[in-house]
């Protein structure tokens, strides 16, 4: 079972989606009924905040990565153009179901760059003790974009 986030909350439940090609962004951000977000169940700040979390639980498969393109209706693109992003970042308990990935564009600004850098805050103040684990997860799933205004002023 995986935890979905959604702009009310988080809920515990199956991940929701649309079939395949019948995704689209929304100027930058996901398709909000297929990319909703998710996290891992059951995790906590503790472990998010240890060096190289993000990296034991990646787990991604190019498969998984095709499934993501073909639900965006991307046949193809060029290198760099977008990647297979977690919405709720792996730094922040993000899980790698196709419910958490959608395309993300390195352009138009703010892309990809531009929301590594709230992930990065975003972890930042979870580890410091300045926002809770859940706060940061609702954040960036709901509209990192936000996140992004108060960063890049």
């Amino acid at each position: 079972m995986l935890v979905a986030v959604v702009a009310a909350g988080l809920f515990v439940g199956p991940a929701v989606g649309r079939t395949a090609a019948t995704c689209a962004v929304h100027g930058v951000l996901p398709d909000r009924a297929c990319t909703p977000g998710a996290t891992f169940p059951h995790v906590t700040a503790r472990q998010v905040c240890v060096r190289g979390y993000a990296g034991r639980v990646r787990n991604v498969p190019e498969s998984e990565k095709r499934a993501v393109y073909a639900r965006y209706g991307i046949a193809t693109h060029s290198p760099g153009q977008y990647e297979v992003d977690h919405l709720v970042s792996l730094e922040l308990g993000g899980s790698n179901v196709i419910a958490n990935l959608w395309p993300e564009a390195a352009e138009p600004r703010p892309g990809f760059h531009e929301k590594d850098r709230v992930e990065n805050y975003l972890h930042a103040r979870v580890c410091d003790g300045q926002m809770t684990l859940r706060r940061a997860q609702r954040l960036i799933a709901t509209d990192w974009l936000k996140v992004w205004a108060v960063l890049s002023h």
